[in-house]
């Protein structure tokens, strides 16, 4: 079998560090073409890989008879179009979250989808592919705990970029935990509120940060996120699961536990969310590769996935705006055909 030739759109630090991933630490594929927005970004990592090339449009990388494959790392607000350019050619897509930038786009994908009957699209919610987050996924699968009930998150950054704004906290953070939720409980979330605390004097002028929030799934479940984005501090994502017979923690960072005078406690944590999820990636990224050189195409989370989360946060950003609970409005997954 030869290699799955793949295109990586958006060679920024993600799509940089999948071509890197694909050709150093995955087997059976490796990066074929590169495309940028930045033209000199894209030859310059097309210069360093055997047989990779730069192609300038993204459209034209897709449609390119030597890809089999795509990654899309491009800003959210391209998805739509390159997404919609996946299904026509009948390539399959591992897409960065977002699906697509808002509601409407989303469903048009999985809708679209759908009508080819094959499903062709895998969205990069790379948490499920966590050895924590898989433990705590099959432990209460055992049911071991019993009935979940109550699920506490924290998502911290020790800083962003000076573009991120209040709704990024909610779209491009509280996203990943609006997928841990439904991954660990097996089911959608119904209302979300966004509750605003007092600022972090250190944060960007207008940044409402930290916030705070609290969700309810379909059968009465508890979640509540910290999202703190600017803690200066380093990369900390913690979850912790309360069931009726016990609890679970996962994100302590207790690969090393070091206790020290005067009375210091504690361990290394992660700078940042490569260092935290390399594994994630890497184990996200093999089991893709296999799925689609089995013609599964995909092994995680799908379109309908990507929608889900898209609607959970819509709801999040009107609930920031007006500070009140808002109810996620999705339409049945029952009435999209091939869903």
């Amino acid at each position: 079998m030869t290699d799955l030739r793949v295109a990586v759109l958006g060679v920024g630090v993600m799509g940089a560090d999948h071509v890197a991933r694909l050709n150093s630490r995955i087997s059976g594929a490796r990066a074929a073409v590169v495309n940028d927005y930045v033209t000199e970004k894209a030859e310059q990592i097309a210069a360093t890989i055997p047989g990779c090339r730069a192609v300038v449009d993204p459209l034209d990388a897709i449609a390119d008879p030597d890809v089999d494959a795509v990654v899309l790392a491009t800003p959210g607000p391209t998805h739509e179009k390159q997404l919609l350019a996946c299904l026509e050619h009948a390539k399959p897509v591992l897409c960065e979250k977002p699906l697509t930038t808002d509601v409407e786009t989303s469903l048009a994908v999985v809708k679209r989808e759908a009508e080819l009957g094959k499903r062709l699209i895998q969205v990069g919610f790379m948490r499920r592919f966590d050895h924590e987050y898989a433990q705590l996924k099959a432990l209460l699968d055992g049911g071991e705990l019993g009935r979940p009930l109550v699920l506490h998150c924290a998502h911290r950054n020790p800083a962003v970029p000076p573009t991120f704004d209040s709704a990024m906290v909610v779209r491009d953070s509280l996203v990943h935990e609006v997928d841990v939720t439904r991954f660990l409980f097996d089911e959608e979330i119904a209302s979300i509120q966004i509750i605003k605390p007092a600022a972090n004097p250190g944060a960007p002028q207008g940044l409402a940060d930290p916030q705070i929030a609290i969700m309810r799934t379909t059968s009465g479940k508890h979640v509540d996120v910290e999202l703190f984005v600017t803690t200066g501090v380093a990369y900390e994502v913690r979850t912790e699961v309360v069931a009726e017979k016990g609890s679970a923690t996962i994100g302590l960072d207790v690969g090393l536990i070091r206790k020290s005078a005067p009375g210091h406690w504690g361990g290394e944590i992660a700078p940042g969310f490569r260092e935290r999820f390399g594994q994630a990636y890497d184990t996200e990224f093999q089991r893709w590769v296999d799925a689609v050189n089995a013609g599964v195409n995909l092994d995680g989370p799908g379109a309908w996935d990507g929608y889900a989360a898209a609607a959970v946060c819509e709801a999040g950003v009107e609930s920031l705006n007006s500070g009140l609970p808002v109810e996620v409005k999705m339409v049945d997954r029952a009435s999209i055909d091939g869903a």
